[in-house]
């Protein structure tokens, strides 16, 4: 290769369809922003998981470019850990990339891409693929697109399988023809992309003549594509089920209940589009329902608790055969139960904190004393805190039960199990009562 490819395409190495500003740009030689005498080459970024969205849009491209007598061809640049497809689906794309009857490449980069399962099939469908140093390909054990179609895809030493192969295994495995460090080296590589080399202050350097071209999915599409990401998915479901929970105890339709919708949509079409348990994803909606049991006393107990169980339980085991981060899991079943055992019973207890409003069944339930109440204090009822003040001013100690008399907002009147304090004044008032009668 020549000295200085890197920096004649360091434009084009660098220029990464994720921070372009239109769905399409072009690099062209000269003003004119066509494709020139030796044509473009239609750069394809497919970063994620290969879902029907993703496949769509790689076989609209390339259809494109069939048609078009200025476009020569059609290089895949590749980040993927896998590929969420049909069988069907996935094999209708793997031949319309290997009967594809122009030029085809795929390039494995930047560095630190990866390439496992299906999508390392389609790396080893090209027989001009490429990848970059500190980039991976991982073959499953078993290969997913038909051998008597498509020949033997797989590595042919056994333990190259279920293996992370980095750059220079996987080019003695025969799974990839070049290292290639940028996606300019990869391009100029090709043997069909159209290169000239000039003199540039006495040293020679190559520099493209073919126009590169950069495509990726129009906007919607990629909210869509990033929503079919298992954190994503799985985030944007257990927020929207969450949000709709909290909605359903205030008044009127707010904030919480319209983006809760809008994410229990997005959540919903990724758990749709990624292979799920479903008895998972049933267990995680009837958590919300044993959730909102206890919610709608104030306190979390028995019902919060199996909740809970049911949620972590069907957090952990959502997903099937597909990477799932472990800080998605975690953040999700923190936030849960912060929200469920906190959260949610402190804003219940707020916004119905009456005597009239869904607090009167704590009158004449007994409790326990956990800080001194004289005259105010803490009392455990059935589970949950609450501050406390003594009825009649009768002082109880740590540890003592306590009878509850009466709900001024948040603050229970509480009284002694046995010897609760009289009001005298209402016995002088009834004796009263009685002389005159």
């Amino acid at each position: 290769m020549v000295a200085g490819a890197v920096l004649a395409l360091g434009g084009v190495a660098g220029g990464s369809p994720a921070g372009a500003q239109s769905e399409r740009s072009e690099i062209a030689q000269g003003g004119d922003g066509g494709c020139g005498p030796a044509g473009c080459v239609t750069v394809i970024a497919v970063s994620g998981l290969i879902d029907p969205l993703v496949a769509d849009g790689i076989i609209e491209e390339l259809d494109e470019t069939q048609r078009s007598d200025d476009l020569v061809g059609v290089v895949l640049q590749l980040d993927s850990p896998g590929v969420v497809l049909t069988d069907g689906q996935f094999t209708n794309l793997a031949r319309r990339l290997d009967r594809f009857p122009k030029k085809m490449s795929v390039w494995v980069g930047p560095s630190g891409a990866e390439a496992i399962g299906g999508a390392a099939e389609l790396v080893a469908l090209s027989p001009d693929a490429s990848i970059a140093p500190g980039s991976t390909v991982r073959f499953d054990s078993t290969q997913r697109l038909d051998p008597a179609e498509f020949g033997d895809l797989l590595p042919s030493e056994p333990g190259q399988l279920d293996t992370t192969l980095e750059a220079e295994p996987a080019q003695k495995a025969g799974v990839v023809a070049v290292v290639a460090p940028t996606l300019g080296d990869a391009l100029v590589g090709l043997d069909w992309f159209e290169t000239k080399v000039v003199d540039v202050g006495g040293e020679s350097r190559r520099e493209p003549v073919t126009v590169v071209r950069f495509v990726k999915l129009p906007l919607p599409k990629q909210l869509l594509h990033t929503a079919a990401s298992p954190a994503v998915a799985y985030l944007a479901f257990v927020i929207g089920l969450g949000l709709l929970l909290f909605e359903f105890y205030t008044a009127g339709v707010g904030v919480a209940g319209v983006v809760g919708a809008v994410a229990l949509l997005l959540g919903g079409y990724g758990l749709g589009v990624l292979p799920v348990r479903n008895w998972a994803v049933a267990l995680v909606v009837a958590s919300m329902i044993a959730f909102a049991v206890d919610v709608q006393t104030g306190i979390p107990r028995f019902w919060a608790a199996v909740g809970m169980a049911g949620f972590i339980v069907g957090s952990l085991t959502l997903f099937d055969g597909v990477p799932f981060p472990w800080i998605a899991v975690v953040v999700g079943i923190i936030g849960m139960a912060s929200m469920m055992f906190s959260g949610m019973p402190s804003m219940v207890r707020a916004r119905f904190g009456t005597p009239t409003i869904g607090r009167t069944w704590m009158v004449g339930e007994m409790g326990e004393v956990t800080e001194s109440v004289d005259p105010e204090g803490m009392v455990r009822i059935q589970g949950g805190l609450w501050k406390a003040r003594a009825n009649r001013s009768t002082p109880l100690s740590v540890g003592d039960r306590a009878r509850v008399v009466d709900v001024d907002g948040l603050l229970l009147e509480v009284e002694p199990e046995e010897g609760g304090a009289k009001d005298y004044r209402e016995l002088r008032k009834n004796r009263g009562g009685d002389a005159a009668e």
